[in-house]
């Protein structure tokens, strides 16, 4: 697959990483639809880029395949996928309010792992109807996880648990579409200058920066998406998560 022919739904599109992908894919020639909830960030950018943006709930089914219809109007088929709409409340198991609010975690695990899940089931639909490239490509389905699946701080259960959930569900999802030629692989971020992050104050991000191994710095959202752009374009990458977190270990 290549970027100068990929027709790509990318989800939390409207800003951050999901907004930095559809940049980097449309300046190299890839058509783009943008689900969100942002309606005026999320129209503005499409705009922008000449895509489309569609008004999306990530956890509702019919909400999603209504979009993924008009996506594929919109571009004429769907060859890419990329999973980048997320929450990430702070809670700890007991706190001095009480212990864990249980609505936080559920809601947690129902954008960021049932809403990827949601988006990629309806996607791989689509994308088995495409015609195969010579090697039986078909597709390339992206989700986002993050180094909290594996190292988990304080306060993140309910996140690094639902980015966990993305970690387990890679590899089986790769085998279940294997028959169809659409890959699947997730990309589990360190600590990215994203606008969940911009609203700490500046002494805030420089300590997280000194945390990161090299270079000490926050990584920086078109990185993500580059590498989301090499992951559509390398085809012998599939069901593998990659880390993106400049050797980050958090204690």
């Amino acid at each position: 697959m290549k970027l100068t022919t990929t027709c790509a739904v990318i989800t939390g599109g409207a800003s951050g990483l999901g907004a930095a992908t559809a940049r980097h894919f449309a300046a190299q020639g890839a058509k783009v639809a943008l689900f969100d909830l942002n309606e005026e960030a999320g129209i503005a950018l499409a705009a922008e880029l000449g895509g489309s943006f569609h008004k999306v709930d990530v956890t509702d089914e019919d909400s999603v395949s209504a979009a993924i219809a008009a996506a594929k109007s919109a571009m004429g088929k769907i060859t890419a996928t990329v999973n980048c709409a997320g929450i990430a409340p702070a809670a700890t198991t007991i706190g001095k309010k009480g212990p864990h609010p249980l609505h936080t975690f559920q809601k947690t695990i129902d954008i960021n792992l049932v809403g990827s899940f949601n988006v990629a089931r309806l996607a791989a639909e689509v994308m088995a109807e495409n015609d195969p490239e010579a090697d039986g490509s078909r597709g390339v389905i992206i989700n986002t996880a993050s180094v909290a699946a594996m190292d988990g701080q304080r306060g993140q259960a309910a996140y690094a648990a639902s980015k966990g959930g993305i970690v387990g569900l890679s590899l089986p999802m790769a085998r279940d579409l294997a028959r169809s030629g659409i890959r699947v692989m997730a990309i589990a971020p360190g600590i990215f200058l994203t606008p969940m992050l911009q609203g700490l104050p500046q002494e805030v991000q420089d300590q997280l920066a000194q945390d990161v191994t090299c270079p000490k710095r926050l990584g920086d959202p078109s990185e993500y998406a580059s590498l989301a752009g090499f992951i559509v374009e390398n085809g012998y990458l599939n069901g593998e998560v990659i880390r993106i977190d400049g050797a980050l270990r958090m204690q």
